[in-house]
């Protein structure tokens, strides 16, 4: 549940026509191969890109035993710690609990946040995942839709998953902004069809003929990470794989700029 509330924004608010979009899978705060706790630097450098929504994966909403490891350990959640001053609505979706705590995926916005649900899409095994649907209140648009993914996996799993996708994709209003982003864990490059069904068009593959690589961050080989839209277009993707990028999670990030 979002643990901050919409403000109203006044209706003479000048219509956004841009959205300046982050998405990052944060690795629950560690660098690659959990040597160092950086959350703290996460935060300075998600600040600098000063995007309007940020899409959060795998990000901690508690931890017991971490606070007892880690000098600089926030007693907040992960994404209310990253939030900071800066994005003043999140939400967040739990997916995964364990006895030590919990994780998923966080939505933090600069805009007010009608509402929010997280879809439960752990369909086999032992892999809890969810998909985060937020509505925002953007000026000069009835409602923009967004929606953080966290896929698992397996194949057959995935699958599965982006069919559900495509169900929570069919019921929303057809002329409405929806920006789906996220960790799709899509090494085989099979979403771009089955999401295709569903009229929503991968960034990267448009502007350059192919998706992004982003992990792992020292070296990105594969294609995990992906930016969908629907009545909404982009500009300038680009892959945020250079320092201090590389060095804060096992992913490197996606920025975009979305026009409305």
């Amino acid at each position: 549940m979002s643990t901050a509330h919409p403000h109203p924004q006044p209706e003479q608010a000048a219509a956004v026509r841009t959205l300046r979009i982050l998405t990052v899978n944060t690795h629950k705060g560690f660098s690659p191969l959990n040597r160092t706790f950086v959350l703290p630097e996460l935060r300075d450098a998600v600040r600098a890109v000063s995007a309007d929504v940020v899409f959060l994966q795998e990000v901690l909403g508690m931890h017991r035993l971490h606070g007892q490891r880690f000098a600089n350990w926030s007693d907040v959640p992960q994404y209310e710690f990253l939030a900071d001053s800066m994005w003043p609505v999140f939400a967040y979706g739990r997916n995964a609990v364990y006895p030590e705590g919990e994780h998923g995926n966080a939505l933090l916005s600069k805009f007010p946040i009608l509402r929010h649900d997280n879809l439960d899409v752990s369909v086999s095994g032992t892999e809890q995942r969810g998909l985060l649907h937020s509505v925002l209140q953007v000026p000069g648009h009835r409602e923009v839709h967004t929606i953080c993914v966290h896929l698992g996996l397996g194949e057959r799993q995935r699958q599965q998953q982006l069919q559900l996708l495509c169900g929570l994709l069919d019921s929303l209003p057809i002329d409405a902004p929806v920006i789906v982003a996220g960790d799709f864990n899509d090494w085989r490059k099979r979403a771009d069809e089955v999401l295709a069904a569903c009229n929503m068009r991968e960034v990267f593959a448009q502007a350059y003929g192919a998706v992004a690589r982003t992990f792992p961050a020292r070296l990105p080989l594969l294609c995990l990470d992906r930016v969908y839209l629907r009545n909404a277009t982009a500009v300038t993707p680009k892959v945020l794989a250079r320092k201090p990028w590389s060095h804060l999670s096992d992913h490197v990030p996606l920025a975009v700029e979305v026009r409305l």
